[in-house]
């Protein structure tokens, strides 16, 4: 007999199209296999040859958590280069990197949970250092040039899938699993969802990931905006991520839902697909789910839809065509290109904000590099472990020559005497191995545990000195001299074993409480004081040790020595990024903390020619005055120190720009969780005062002349062009900035808005003409009145320059545009979230599903403002839709007030909502007043006659 090749199932078909093989293998799933699909690690599925996967790779300036990688600059660094280009080649060394280390570890994810789209609002934010601008234009330039080359450019297969974070309106760490950002319609759509939508229009995004917080009174986990938004911006198959233990909070932290299927089965229906929820454990969330299904409170047809959205991924990937995915061979890892455009974005990452001359440095000077990060290569939350490594002080060596560059850390170098007269002691131990955190990878670095192998501290009559740093609000480190920071591991023993602080809950941080005569010493990862008794140096709930705090040297005496003998000094000063200002924590100000304005002051004090060059994850409101130069870059990842040290030589003309404005005072921002750009006149497009330094500012070692600036409209375009010339004798970028703004708008427009750049290299003398076609919808505003994009009609003056505030040139189009129409009150009504104008208001959800209201922020009332209202030939009467208790009072342009407005009794809940009507006689078009009082719901306003 002959045996018959069973034939090929259509989902392993290469000739058939995606959609059909993703039916195709679903049908083929049991109820059970689709329910498992929808954990972050699905398994494999035997009977059918389908592997296990798993949703989440982290790889935001690099592979992160997996071990040693290629380490770029942070992803605010890479958005102060203004170079799309750079950062897709970025993007592509990344994923080739994925590729190979997945070759080798098939722990490390192709679904790529990168980058960060979140706008950089408010500087205080502790995630900052993941976004790229608090612009929604550049964000997006940026984030596409990263997921396409994150995607690659094989027109069927991606070499990685990214996933935007983190939907939507989040810039908030303290308590952002219960906050609520509040988001009129014109910031939602104006500012949060542009960077959004520009990324994935463009056609390189594979899902997005919500966020923990809440918008509007609504968690993002069951948000419709999914649907009403996301989803309609593209025709592909978007996998939503949720964020982990998202799924978990919406009942157990914002007590959202009263059980965890109605949670689930909710999150699902609005479009989660994938729940990232107990680690590797997915038995939690697939009870969940078959819960739900039981209760009716899902179908197997919901369940289709989020796992057709998973292996749409999937089948992109190549996962079911391994002969024919043209990247399941790359290899390309720590190779000599990618290790050379590491420090080639470090360069352009730096940004020159003064120079009075004293850079660059000529060949012959002699340095003092001094200050907390002149010798360290930082990492943060989400990078991978450095290969390599090169620090200021390293970069300074290498370019100058060892014997013309001085150092001092500026350290406190501190003894901790015991109340019995010892010292605390660091042992000596000889064969440690030289074990570097994550290095050896992890799925989830958080579950890290601290080193146990080292033995732990003691007591004798000399102690060891140690270095201590304070590293703002009384945070400090405390280092061996073999350059292990004290730690505390489970056993919770003081050990000096920590190469780095970090980890989720850093356990190398400490504080100093005065208590009598001396301190006690609280550990600030577990809250509990060091005791020390005769089973060794511990954290302990009883028995605190009081010690006395023994002084070697203070930090700005050694900074004082080196700065004398030099010609020139470089403090390098900034932040740690596990330390104050990272996920889950928040910054308190934008202070550079008080020990390292010490060594800025004592630097000065002894050389004047003091260069600050700042190394942080954000912006600091420092006083450039009597500071001949400052710098700013971002962590910069591998070659950080190389690409300094050649800014420092002129070897680079910087031509970084601020992706963010640097404001002056902590008085110069709003509070943190008001998220309106616009009413609170937040970043540079609404921001009136006078910035440290402005948005897109940045110097160069050479000069740029502007000229011929020309704009015409042609159809739903308007051409511009100028030209730029380097009038200097150096070669260098220039980063050429389009703006716009209009000149009469009949509501708060930005006072300028980036439509487009241009980063361009130039030799002296030498000019580039540069082009930019406009949409027209570059200069539409959401109108509240028709709940559209509209273009209003009148001039817009463009201007061009090197920053948001260095402009120069300037001119005028007139655009047709549409004229304002009055709001449609009669046949519309008025959606309480729709306002022109308010006060002491907040917006929430109008029902778990869809919908806003509005409410009272406070105890205090709320005023609203609609204007422009068209009541036709008449009305005679007004209808309200709330919930609750309280009152709505109704007025007509400012007027006195003609009804009032209130439930008998307050309403069985906040969804529980009623109609109430009253007698009001208008005609003709008015401005609606609204003023609220109590906790109160209002979803809509209705008039009739």
């Amino acid at each position: 007999m002959t045996a018959h090749t069973p034939p090929t199932a259509p989902f392993r078909d290469p000739q058939l199209p995606f959609p059909k093989r993703v039916d195709d293998l679903l049908g083929r799933l049991t109820l059970d296999e689709k329910i498992s699909f929808l954990h972050q690690f699905a398994p494999a599925v035997q009977r059918l040859g389908v592997a296990a996967f798993r949703t989440g790779q982290e790889a935001l300036h690099g592979v992160a958590w997996m071990g040693p990688a290629t380490v770029f600059p942070q992803a605010v660094g890479l958005g102060a280069t203004w170079n799309p280009e750079l950062v897709r080649r970025v993007g592509d060394a990344v994923s080739k990197e994925i590729r190979a280390m997945r070759a080798e570890d098939d722990r490390v994810g192709l679904n790529v949970w990168s980058p960060t789209v979140n706008l950089l609002r408010h500087p205080l934010w502790g995630r900052n250092e993941e976004g790229y601008s608090e612009d929604p234009k550049l964000t997006s330039a940026i984030a596409t040039a990263y997921t396409r080359g994150l995607r690659g450019n094989h027109p069927t297969y991606w070499r990685t899938a990214p996933v935007l974070k983190h939907w939507l309106a989040h810039n908030n760490e303290t308590d952002r699993a219960t906050t609520s950002s509040s988001v009129r319609p014109r910031v939602l759509h104006e500012y949060d969802l542009r960077a959004f939508r520009e990324t994935v229009e463009a056609g390189a995004v594979a899902g997005v990931m919500p966020a923990y917080n809440l918008v509007n009174g609504r968690p993002n986990h069951v948000s419709p905006y999914l649907a009403e938004h996301l989803r309609t911006w593209t025709d592909e198959d978007l996998l939503v991520c949720s964020d982990a233990g998202a799924p978990t909070n919406l009942v157990d932290a914002e007590h959202y839902f009263d059980t965890h299927e109605e949670a689930t089965a909710a999150s699902l229906v609005a479009g989660v697909d994938s729940f990232t929820d107990h680690g590797t454990d997915s038995s939690q969330m697939t009870g969940r789910l078959r819960g739900a299904l039981e209760r009716g409170l899902l179908s197997e047809a919901d369940l289709d839809t989020a796992v057709r959205r998973q292996l749409s991924v999937r089948f992109r990937l190549g996962e079911f065509d391994p002969e024919h995915d043209p990247h399941r061979a790359t290899d390309a890892f720590d190779t000599p290109a990618h290790r050379a455009l590491a420090q080639e974005a470090a360069e352009q990452a730096v940004v020159l904000l003064k120079n009075d001359d004293v850079l660059p440095l000529a060949p012959d000077t002699r340095i003092a590099v001094v200050g907390l990060l002149a010798d360290e290569c930082k990492l943060d939350w989400y990078s991978g472990t450095l290969i390599h490594r090169s620090t200021p002080l390293e970069g300074l060596y290498e370019r100058f020559g060892a014997q013309r560059v001085e150092f001092a850390e500026g350290v406190d170098r501190v003894r901790l005497k015991t109340s019995a007269g010892a010292f605390l002691h660091v042992p000596v131990v000889d064969d440690a191995a030289d074990e570097v955190r994550g290095a050896e990878g992890a799925l989830d670095p958080a579950l890290l545990a601290g080193r146990t192998d080292l033995p732990p501290l003691g007591t004798d009559a000399a102690g060891t000195e140690l270095a201590l740093v304070d590293w703002g609000e009384g945070v400090l480190t405390l280092r061996a001299p073999d350059g292990r920071y004290l730690s505390v591991a489970e056993d919770g023993c003081l050990r000096a074993s920590a190469d780095q602080p970090g980890g989720w809950v850093v356990q190398e941080t400490f504080r100093l409480e005065p208590h009598g005569e001396g301190h006690l010493l609280k550990h600030l990862g577990t809250g509990r004081h060091v005791s020390v008794s005769a089973d060794g140096v511990k954290v302990a709930d009883a028995d605190p040790e009081v010690f006395e705090l023994v002084v070697a040297e203070r930090g700005e005496e050694a900074v004082a020595r080196a700065a004398a003998a030099a010609d020139v000094v470089v403090v390098v000063a900034g932040n740690d990024p596990h330390i104050h200002g990272r996920e889950t924590e928040d910054r308190t100000t934008l202070c550079l903390p008080e020990q390292q304005e010490r060594l800025l002051r004592a630097a000065r004090a002894a050389n004047p020619a003091t260069v600050l060059a700042l190394v942080s994850a954000y912006p600091y409101a420092v006083d450039p005055a009597g500071l001949p130069a400052v710098l700013w870059t971002a962590h910069g990842g591998q070659a950080a120190g190389t690409a300094l040290a050649r800014v420092l030589a002129g070897d680079v003309s910087p031509a970084g720009r601020l992706p963010q404005t640097w404001y002056a005072d902590d008085a110069d921002l709003p509070g943190l969780l008001d998220y309106d750009v616009i009413g609170a006149r937040q970043t540079y497009l609404y921001f009136e005062g006078t910035p440290l330094f402005p948005f897109g500012h940045g110097l160069s070692y050479t000069s740029f002349a502007y000229g011929d600036l020309t704009a015409r409209v042609e159809g739903e375009t308007v051409r511009v062009s100028f030209s730029v010339t380097n009038t200097g004798d150096v070669t260098a970028d220039e980063v050429a900035q389009l703006y716009a703004r209009a000149v009469e708008p009949s509501v708060p427009r930005p006072r300028r808005e980036l439509l487009d750049h241009r980063r361009v290299t130039l030799a002296p003398g030498t000019t580039a003409e540069l082009s930019f076609e406009v949409p027209l919808s570059a200069f539409a505003f959401w109108d509240v009145a028709q709940d559209r994009w509209r273009v209003e009609p009148g001039g817009y003056e463009l201007l061009a320059g090197a920053s948001s505030e260095d402009v120069r040139l300037r001119t005028v189009v007139t655009l047709d545009g549409e004229p304002a129409l009055p709001r449609a009150a009669v046949a519309n009504g008025l959606s309480a979230a729709g306002f022109d104008e308010y006060s002491g208001i907040e917006i929430v959800d109008r029902t778990k599903v869809s919908g806003d209201a509005v409410t009272p922020a406070g105890p205090a009332t709320g005023e609203l403002v609609y204007r422009a209202c068209d009541f036709g030939r008449g009305i005679s009467e007004v209808t309200v839709e709330v919930a609750g208790e309280g009152t709505v009072e109704l007025s007509l342009d400012g007027g006195p007030v003609l009804a009032v407005l209130s439930p008998s009794t307050p309403t069985s809940g906040p969804y529980d909502y009623v109609s109430l009507s009253a007698s009001v006689v208008a005609a003709g078009v008015h401005d609606v007043h609204l003023r609220l009082r109590g906790p109160l719901r209002l979803a809509h306003v209705g008039f009739s006659g």
